[in-house]
Protein backbone atom coordinates (compact mmCIF):
# COMPACT_ATOMS: atom_id res chain seq x y z
CA UNK A 1 0.00 0.00 0.00
CA UNK A 2 1.20 3.49 -1.03
CA UNK A 3 2.32 5.71 2.16
CA UNK A 4 0.96 8.49 -0.14
CA UNK A 5 -2.47 10.02 0.72
CA UNK A 6 -4.17 11.70 -1.83
CA UNK A 7 -7.58 13.91 -1.62
CA UNK A 8 -10.19 12.97 -3.80
CA UNK A 9 -9.10 11.61 -7.01
CA UNK A 10 -10.58 12.90 -10.10
CA UNK A 11 -10.37 10.16 -13.03
CA UNK A 12 -8.21 11.88 -15.76
CA UNK A 13 -10.71 11.02 -18.70
CA UNK A 14 -12.41 13.21 -16.94
CA UNK A 15 -10.61 15.99 -17.29
CA UNK A 16 -9.53 15.05 -21.30
CA UNK A 17 -13.24 14.65 -22.24
CA UNK A 18 -13.62 18.88 -21.34
CA UNK A 19 -10.15 19.62 -22.00
CA UNK A 20 -11.23 22.12 -24.77
CA UNK A 21 -13.44 24.10 -22.58
CA UNK A 22 -10.92 24.13 -19.73
CA UNK A 23 -8.56 25.54 -22.40
CA UNK A 24 -10.70 28.36 -23.21
CA UNK A 25 -12.00 28.71 -19.07
CA UNK A 26 -10.88 26.45 -16.36
CA UNK A 27 -13.30 28.25 -13.97
CA UNK A 28 -16.32 26.18 -14.65
CA UNK A 29 -14.21 22.97 -14.18
CA UNK A 30 -13.44 23.97 -11.55
CA UNK A 31 -16.54 24.62 -9.54
CA UNK A 32 -17.92 21.74 -10.92
CA UNK A 33 -15.29 19.63 -9.56
CA UNK A 34 -15.31 20.75 -6.28
CA UNK A 35 -19.21 21.09 -5.81
CA UNK A 36 -18.43 17.25 -6.64
CA UNK A 37 -15.44 16.30 -4.91
CA UNK A 38 -15.09 18.13 -2.32
CA UNK A 39 -13.01 21.45 -1.45
CA UNK A 40 -9.39 19.55 -2.26
CA UNK A 41 -9.33 17.04 -5.18
CA UNK A 42 -6.42 15.68 -7.28
CA UNK A 43 -5.89 14.46 -10.79
CA UNK A 44 -2.65 12.44 -12.31
CA UNK A 45 -1.93 13.82 -15.27
CA UNK A 46 0.40 12.36 -17.64
CA UNK A 47 2.09 15.53 -18.11
CA UNK A 48 2.66 16.99 -14.62
CA UNK A 49 2.37 13.83 -12.62
CA UNK A 50 0.15 14.58 -9.52
CA UNK A 51 -2.02 17.55 -9.01
CA UNK A 52 -3.88 19.02 -6.25
CA UNK A 53 -6.32 21.75 -6.39
CA UNK A 54 -8.16 23.15 -3.55
CA UNK A 55 -10.57 25.86 -2.26
CA UNK A 56 -9.92 25.10 1.40
CA UNK A 57 -8.51 28.63 3.04
CA UNK A 58 -6.02 26.36 5.21
CA UNK A 59 -4.29 24.49 2.52
CA UNK A 60 -3.59 27.62 0.82
CA UNK A 61 -1.87 29.33 3.51
CA UNK A 62 -0.09 25.78 4.30
CA UNK A 63 1.43 26.25 0.82
CA UNK A 64 2.03 29.54 1.01
CA UNK A 65 2.73 30.40 4.85
CA UNK A 66 3.00 28.00 7.06
CA UNK A 67 5.40 25.50 4.77
CA UNK A 68 6.48 28.01 2.51
CA UNK A 69 10.04 26.79 2.35
CA UNK A 70 8.67 23.43 1.54
CA UNK A 71 6.68 24.50 -1.30
CA UNK A 72 8.15 26.29 -3.94
CA UNK A 73 6.77 27.91 -7.27
CA UNK A 74 6.29 25.56 -9.78
CA UNK A 75 8.51 25.01 -13.52
CA UNK A 76 5.48 27.10 -14.67
CA UNK A 77 6.14 30.17 -13.32
CA UNK A 78 10.41 29.69 -12.81
CA UNK A 79 10.84 28.26 -16.17
CA UNK A 80 7.75 28.79 -18.47
CA UNK A 81 6.94 32.49 -17.40
CA UNK A 82 10.72 33.37 -16.96
CA UNK A 83 11.53 32.46 -20.18
CA UNK A 84 9.54 35.47 -21.76
CA UNK A 85 9.33 37.80 -18.75
CA UNK A 86 12.90 37.36 -16.70
CA UNK A 87 14.18 35.62 -13.87
CA UNK A 88 12.86 38.02 -11.20
CA UNK A 89 10.85 38.68 -7.80
CA UNK A 90 7.74 36.38 -9.26
CA UNK A 91 9.68 33.77 -11.27
CA UNK A 92 12.47 32.82 -8.93
CA UNK A 93 12.98 30.53 -6.46
CA UNK A 94 15.34 29.83 -3.25
CA UNK A 95 18.23 32.42 -1.95
CA UNK A 96 18.24 34.41 -4.87
CA UNK A 97 14.37 35.32 -4.45
CA UNK A 98 15.53 35.82 -1.11
CA UNK A 99 18.35 38.03 -1.99
CA UNK A 100 15.93 39.95 -4.40
CA UNK A 101 13.27 40.47 -2.02
CA UNK A 102 15.16 41.88 0.74
CA UNK A 103 17.13 44.55 -2.11
CA UNK A 104 14.11 45.36 -3.19
CA UNK A 105 11.52 45.71 -0.86
CA UNK A 106 12.12 48.59 1.15
CA UNK A 107 11.13 50.61 -2.19
CA UNK A 108 7.77 49.01 -1.66
CA UNK A 109 7.49 49.95 1.41
CA UNK A 110 4.81 52.01 2.78
CA UNK A 111 6.39 54.97 3.03
CA UNK A 112 8.59 54.69 -0.07
CA UNK A 113 5.45 54.41 -1.91
CA UNK A 114 3.98 57.73 -0.20
CA UNK A 115 6.22 59.36 -2.14
CA UNK A 116 5.13 58.36 -5.42
CA UNK A 117 1.40 59.64 -4.58
CA UNK A 118 2.10 62.63 -5.87
CA UNK A 119 3.22 61.41 -9.59
CA UNK A 120 0.44 58.11 -8.87
CA UNK A 121 -1.83 60.88 -8.58
CA UNK A 122 -0.84 63.18 -11.38
CA UNK A 123 -1.25 60.47 -14.05
CA UNK A 124 -4.65 59.34 -12.79
CA UNK A 125 -5.65 62.47 -13.80
CA UNK A 126 -3.90 63.09 -16.78
CA UNK A 127 -5.39 59.99 -17.87
CA UNK A 128 -8.82 60.73 -16.61
CA UNK A 129 -8.96 64.33 -18.11
CA UNK A 130 -8.97 62.05 -21.48
CA UNK A 131 -11.97 59.90 -21.55
CA UNK A 132 -14.36 60.90 -23.45
CA UNK A 133 -18.05 60.93 -21.64
CA UNK A 134 -19.69 58.18 -24.00
CA UNK A 135 -22.83 55.58 -23.91
CA UNK A 136 -21.58 51.62 -23.14
CA UNK A 137 -17.91 52.57 -23.40
CA UNK A 138 -15.73 49.35 -23.34
CA UNK A 139 -13.78 49.88 -19.89
CA UNK A 140 -10.92 47.61 -19.90
CA UNK A 141 -8.81 49.17 -22.96
CA UNK A 142 -9.40 52.75 -20.96
CA UNK A 143 -8.58 50.89 -17.44
CA UNK A 144 -5.01 49.19 -19.17
CA UNK A 145 -4.00 52.08 -20.92
CA UNK A 146 -4.27 54.17 -17.17
CA UNK A 147 -2.30 51.32 -15.54
CA UNK A 148 0.12 51.37 -17.98
CA UNK A 149 0.60 54.98 -17.81
CA UNK A 150 0.69 54.91 -13.64
CA UNK A 151 3.11 51.99 -13.82
CA UNK A 152 5.44 54.14 -16.60
CA UNK A 153 5.73 56.85 -14.66
CA UNK A 154 6.16 55.48 -11.20
CA UNK A 155 9.06 53.56 -12.77
CA UNK A 156 10.66 55.96 -15.20
CA UNK A 157 9.11 59.27 -14.30
CA UNK A 158 9.66 61.50 -17.35
CA UNK A 159 12.53 59.53 -18.77
CA UNK A 160 11.12 57.54 -21.65
CA UNK A 161 9.81 58.18 -24.68
CA UNK A 162 5.98 58.38 -25.43
CA UNK A 163 6.16 55.87 -28.18
CA UNK A 164 8.92 53.73 -26.88
CA UNK A 165 6.54 52.99 -24.29
CA UNK A 166 3.59 52.18 -26.45
CA UNK A 167 5.77 49.93 -28.15
CA UNK A 168 7.06 47.81 -24.83
CA UNK A 169 3.05 47.95 -23.86
CA UNK A 170 2.61 46.07 -27.07
CA UNK A 171 5.05 43.52 -26.40
CA UNK A 172 3.73 42.95 -23.09
CA UNK A 173 0.42 42.24 -24.20
CA UNK A 174 1.33 39.92 -26.70
CA UNK A 175 3.77 37.96 -24.51
CA UNK A 176 1.27 37.61 -22.06
CA UNK A 177 -1.19 36.08 -24.63
CA UNK A 178 1.59 33.68 -25.90
CA UNK A 179 2.30 32.46 -22.49
CA UNK A 180 -1.44 31.76 -21.91
CA UNK A 181 -1.60 29.61 -25.05
CA UNK A 182 1.83 27.23 -24.14
CA UNK A 183 0.23 26.69 -20.71
CA UNK A 184 -2.65 25.66 -21.03
CA UNK A 185 -2.18 23.44 -23.96
CA UNK A 186 1.45 21.69 -23.34
CA UNK A 187 0.76 19.30 -26.30
CA UNK A 188 0.78 22.18 -28.92
CA UNK A 189 3.99 23.24 -28.07
CA UNK A 190 6.11 21.34 -30.69
CA UNK A 191 3.56 22.93 -33.24
CA UNK A 192 4.08 26.37 -31.85
CA UNK A 193 7.55 25.98 -32.11
CA UNK A 194 7.25 24.73 -36.19
CA UNK A 195 4.92 27.36 -37.07
CA UNK A 196 7.72 30.27 -35.75
CA UNK A 197 5.58 31.20 -33.14
CA UNK A 198 8.10 30.88 -30.16
CA UNK A 199 10.99 32.25 -32.26
CA UNK A 200 8.66 35.68 -32.96
CA UNK A 201 8.19 36.14 -29.45
CA UNK A 202 11.81 35.44 -28.28
CA UNK A 203 12.19 38.80 -30.98
CA UNK A 204 9.87 40.40 -28.59
CA UNK A 205 11.42 39.65 -25.50
CA UNK A 206 15.04 40.31 -26.98
CA UNK A 207 13.10 43.47 -28.04
CA UNK A 208 11.79 44.62 -24.65
CA UNK A 209 14.95 44.36 -22.91
CA UNK A 210 16.70 46.33 -25.19
CA UNK A 211 14.06 49.27 -24.48
CA UNK A 212 14.34 48.84 -20.92
CA UNK A 213 18.20 48.67 -21.46
CA UNK A 214 18.43 51.85 -23.11
CA UNK A 215 16.64 53.56 -20.31
CA UNK A 216 18.40 52.34 -17.28
CA UNK A 217 21.29 53.52 -19.45
CA UNK A 218 20.36 57.01 -20.20
CA UNK A 219 19.68 56.89 -16.32
CA UNK A 220 22.88 55.71 -14.69
CA UNK A 221 24.50 58.39 -17.67
CA UNK A 222 22.09 60.96 -16.14
CA UNK A 223 22.95 63.35 -12.53
CA UNK A 224 19.43 64.03 -12.20
CA UNK A 225 16.62 63.13 -9.17
CA UNK A 226 13.79 61.28 -10.49
CA UNK A 227 12.40 60.03 -6.92
CA UNK A 228 10.80 57.50 -8.93
CA UNK A 229 10.93 53.36 -8.85
CA UNK A 230 14.01 53.15 -10.94
CA UNK A 231 16.10 55.54 -8.99
CA UNK A 232 15.57 53.36 -5.68
CA UNK A 233 15.89 50.36 -7.57
CA UNK A 234 19.04 51.70 -8.86
CA UNK A 235 20.61 52.66 -5.39
CA UNK A 236 19.24 49.47 -3.97
CA UNK A 237 22.41 48.12 -2.44
CA UNK A 238 22.85 44.03 -1.00
CA UNK A 239 24.76 43.58 1.83
CA UNK A 240 27.99 43.83 0.37
CA UNK A 241 27.40 47.07 -0.93
CA UNK A 242 26.91 46.07 -4.86
CA UNK A 243 23.62 47.10 -6.67
CA UNK A 244 21.90 45.27 -9.91
CA UNK A 245 22.95 44.63 -12.74
CA UNK A 246 21.39 45.83 -16.06
CA UNK A 247 20.32 42.39 -16.74
CA UNK A 248 18.50 42.04 -13.41
CA UNK A 249 17.01 45.57 -12.82
CA UNK A 250 15.38 44.83 -16.35
CA UNK A 251 14.22 41.12 -15.04
CA UNK A 252 13.24 43.00 -11.91
CA UNK A 253 10.98 45.83 -14.03
CA UNK A 254 9.42 43.44 -16.55
CA UNK A 255 7.80 41.77 -14.04
CA UNK A 256 6.49 44.89 -12.61
CA UNK A 257 5.56 46.27 -15.53
CA UNK A 258 3.40 42.57 -15.89
CA UNK A 259 2.52 42.22 -12.89
CA UNK A 260 1.82 46.05 -12.00
CA UNK A 261 -0.37 46.99 -14.43
CA UNK A 262 -2.57 44.45 -15.89
CA UNK A 263 -4.04 43.47 -13.00
CA UNK A 264 -4.92 46.98 -11.73
CA UNK A 265 -6.52 47.29 -14.77
CA UNK A 266 -8.80 44.10 -14.78
CA UNK A 267 -9.56 44.99 -11.15
CA UNK A 268 -10.62 48.71 -11.47
CA UNK A 269 -12.94 47.61 -14.90
CA UNK A 270 -14.60 44.90 -12.32
CA UNK A 271 -14.96 47.52 -9.31
CA UNK A 272 -15.98 50.50 -11.34
CA UNK A 273 -18.57 48.10 -13.28
CA UNK A 274 -20.04 46.40 -10.05
CA UNK A 275 -19.84 50.19 -8.48
CA UNK A 276 -22.57 51.08 -11.40
CA UNK A 277 -24.21 47.69 -10.69
CA UNK A 278 -25.57 48.64 -7.23
CA UNK A 279 -27.25 51.91 -6.64
CA UNK A 280 -27.28 52.22 -3.15
CA UNK A 281 -22.81 51.19 -3.43
CA UNK A 282 -23.34 54.33 -6.00
CA UNK A 283 -24.99 56.58 -3.81
CA UNK A 284 -22.05 55.94 -1.07
CA UNK A 285 -19.42 56.56 -2.84
CA UNK A 286 -20.26 59.72 -4.70
CA UNK A 287 -21.38 61.14 -1.27
CA UNK A 288 -17.46 60.09 0.09
CA UNK A 289 -16.35 61.45 -3.33
CA UNK A 290 -18.16 64.56 -2.97
CA UNK A 291 -17.42 65.27 1.21
CA UNK A 292 -13.97 64.86 -0.11
CA UNK A 293 -14.00 67.61 -2.84
CA UNK A 294 -14.91 70.11 -0.16
CA UNK A 295 -11.96 70.20 1.34
CA UNK A 296 -8.48 70.96 0.11
CA UNK A 297 -6.11 67.97 1.36
CA UNK A 298 -3.42 66.26 -0.63
CA UNK A 299 -3.71 63.00 -2.58
CA UNK A 300 -2.00 61.51 0.47
CA UNK A 301 -4.94 62.66 2.81
CA UNK A 302 -7.48 61.89 0.91
CA UNK A 303 -6.61 58.36 0.82
CA UNK A 304 -6.77 57.99 4.34
CA UNK A 305 -10.34 58.90 3.74
CA UNK A 306 -11.36 56.92 0.52
CA UNK A 307 -12.86 54.31 3.21
CA UNK A 308 -15.92 53.41 1.28
CA UNK A 309 -14.43 53.22 -1.95
CA UNK A 310 -11.36 50.85 -0.36
CA UNK A 311 -14.11 48.42 0.69
CA UNK A 312 -15.54 48.50 -2.93
CA UNK A 313 -12.05 48.06 -4.35
CA UNK A 314 -11.05 45.16 -1.91
CA UNK A 315 -14.85 43.39 -2.12
CA UNK A 316 -14.15 43.79 -6.14
CA UNK A 317 -10.96 41.92 -5.97
CA UNK A 318 -12.96 39.33 -3.29
CA UNK A 319 -15.33 38.24 -6.63
CA UNK A 320 -12.78 39.05 -9.34
CA UNK A 321 -9.36 38.55 -8.01
CA UNK A 322 -6.45 39.27 -10.95
CA UNK A 323 -4.64 36.91 -9.30
CA UNK A 324 -7.11 34.00 -9.35
CA UNK A 325 -5.16 31.02 -8.66
CA UNK A 326 -1.09 30.08 -7.39
CA UNK A 327 0.37 27.42 -7.64
CA UNK A 328 3.30 25.95 -5.99
CA UNK A 329 5.23 22.63 -6.08
CA UNK A 330 6.75 20.66 -2.66
CA UNK A 331 10.31 20.08 -2.51
CA UNK A 332 10.38 16.91 -0.27
CA UNK A 333 7.34 14.68 0.91
CA UNK A 334 4.60 16.26 2.89
CA UNK A 335 1.70 16.37 5.08
CA UNK A 336 -0.97 18.51 4.93
CA UNK A 337 -4.09 18.20 6.86
CA UNK A 338 -5.40 14.49 6.17
CA UNK A 339 -3.26 13.90 3.07
CA UNK A 340 0.55 13.28 2.48
CA UNK A 341 2.43 14.12 -0.38
CA UNK A 342 5.07 12.63 -2.42
CA UNK A 343 7.95 15.21 -3.63
CA UNK A 344 7.11 16.84 -7.05
CA UNK A 345 3.45 17.60 -6.28
CA UNK A 346 2.30 20.49 -7.95
CA UNK A 347 -0.79 22.40 -5.61
CA UNK A 348 -3.23 24.35 -6.96
CA UNK A 349 -5.03 26.95 -4.91
CA UNK A 350 -8.25 28.63 -6.90
CA UNK A 351 -8.23 32.39 -4.99
CA UNK A 352 -11.43 32.77 -7.25
CA UNK A 353 -13.00 30.04 -4.85
CA UNK A 354 -11.60 30.62 -1.71
CA UNK A 355 -13.24 33.91 -2.50
CA UNK A 356 -16.49 32.74 -3.09
CA UNK A 357 -16.23 29.49 -0.78
CA UNK A 358 -19.88 29.93 1.40
CA UNK A 359 -18.22 28.36 3.96
CA UNK A 360 -16.25 31.56 4.70
CA UNK A 361 -18.46 33.83 2.72
CA UNK A 362 -22.06 34.74 3.66
CA UNK A 363 -24.01 35.64 0.23
CA UNK A 364 -20.69 34.74 -1.16
CA UNK A 365 -21.94 35.55 -4.90
CA UNK A 366 -22.99 38.96 -3.98
CA UNK A 367 -21.29 42.39 -4.28
CA UNK A 368 -21.49 43.59 -0.36
CA UNK A 369 -18.68 46.07 -0.17
CA UNK A 370 -19.78 46.46 3.75
CA UNK A 371 -18.04 43.43 4.83
CA UNK A 372 -14.70 45.30 4.30
CA UNK A 373 -15.75 47.82 7.37
CA UNK A 374 -13.30 48.00 9.91
CA UNK A 375 -15.49 46.48 12.47
CA UNK A 376 -16.25 43.35 10.04
CA UNK A 377 -12.86 42.73 8.43
CA UNK A 378 -11.50 40.44 11.52
CA UNK A 379 -13.45 37.89 10.46
CA UNK A 380 -13.02 37.83 7.02
CA UNK A 381 -9.19 38.83 6.26
CA UNK A 382 -8.20 34.62 6.66
CA UNK A 383 -10.36 33.86 3.79
CA UNK A 384 -9.25 36.87 1.95
CA UNK A 385 -5.52 36.41 0.07
CA UNK A 386 -6.14 38.76 -3.40
CA UNK A 387 -2.30 39.70 -2.98
CA UNK A 388 -1.05 35.94 -2.03
CA UNK A 389 -0.18 35.51 1.12
CA UNK A 390 3.19 34.65 3.45
CA UNK A 391 6.36 35.81 2.92
CA UNK A 392 5.97 36.13 -1.10
CA UNK A 393 3.16 38.73 -0.87
CA UNK A 394 2.30 40.68 -3.83
CA UNK A 395 4.93 43.59 -3.04
CA UNK A 396 2.84 46.45 -4.71
CA UNK A 397 0.28 45.79 -2.98
CA UNK A 398 -0.01 48.75 -1.17
CA UNK A 399 1.16 50.55 -4.78
CA UNK A 400 -2.02 48.91 -6.27
CA UNK A 401 -4.18 49.84 -3.76
CA UNK A 402 -3.39 53.29 -3.95
CA UNK A 403 -3.55 53.74 -7.65
CA UNK A 404 -7.27 52.42 -7.65
CA UNK A 405 -8.41 54.37 -4.74
CA UNK A 406 -7.04 57.29 -6.41
CA UNK A 407 -9.10 56.14 -9.56
CA UNK A 408 -12.24 55.40 -8.84
CA UNK A 409 -12.32 58.66 -6.82
CA UNK A 410 -11.34 60.58 -9.96
CA UNK A 411 -13.79 58.59 -12.63
CA UNK A 412 -16.89 58.78 -9.91
CA UNK A 413 -16.04 63.15 -9.49
CA UNK A 414 -15.62 63.92 -13.18
CA UNK A 415 -18.00 61.65 -14.20
CA UNK A 416 -21.97 60.14 -13.54
CA UNK A 417 -20.87 56.65 -13.95
CA UNK A 418 -24.67 53.93 -14.64
CA UNK A 419 -24.79 50.64 -16.60
CA UNK A 420 -28.34 49.02 -18.03
CA UNK A 421 -26.56 45.58 -17.78
CA UNK A 422 -25.65 43.00 -14.94
CA UNK A 423 -23.47 40.12 -16.81
CA UNK A 424 -19.45 40.23 -16.40
CA UNK A 425 -17.67 38.42 -18.53
CA UNK A 426 -14.29 36.94 -17.34
CA UNK A 427 -11.19 35.59 -19.01
CA UNK A 428 -9.34 33.89 -16.26
CA UNK A 429 -5.44 33.90 -18.58
CA UNK A 430 -2.25 34.52 -16.17
CA UNK A 431 -4.80 37.21 -14.57
CA UNK A 432 -8.60 37.18 -14.64
CA UNK A 433 -9.04 39.41 -17.78
CA UNK A 434 -12.59 41.07 -17.98
CA UNK A 435 -14.48 40.84 -21.32
CA UNK A 436 -16.39 43.56 -22.98
CA UNK A 437 -17.58 45.02 -19.60
CA UNK A 438 -19.20 48.49 -20.55
CA UNK A 439 -20.35 51.00 -18.31
CA UNK A 440 -21.92 54.86 -19.30
CA UNK A 441 -20.17 58.15 -18.76
CA UNK A 442 -22.06 61.30 -18.82
CA UNK A 443 -19.79 64.64 -17.81
CA UNK A 444 -20.52 65.86 -14.44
Amino acid sequence: MSKYKYPNRVPFYKFLLKSSSIAKNPIPFHNETFNTYGDTISIKSPFYGYIVLTRDAAIAKHILQKKHKVYHKSKIQTKYLSKYVGYGLLTSNDEYWLQQRRLIQPAFHKEKIKNLVDIINATVNEQVDLIKPETAIDLYPIMNELAFEVVAKSLFNFSAEKETLKRLQFIIARLQEFIVKELRQPFTKLWYWLKGDVRYHMKLVKESREIINSIIDQRRASNKQHDDLLDMLLHAQYEDGTSMTNDQLIDEILILFVAGHETTANALTFTLKLIAQHNEVLKKVEAEVEQLSQQQVSPLQELSQLNYIKCCVEESMRLYPPAWITDRVNVEDDDMGNYNLKKGTIVGASIFEIHRNKEYWSNSEQFKPDRFLEENRKKILPYYMPFGAGPRLCIGNNFAMYEMMLVVKAIVKRFIISTDDNEIKMNPLITLKPIGVKISLEER
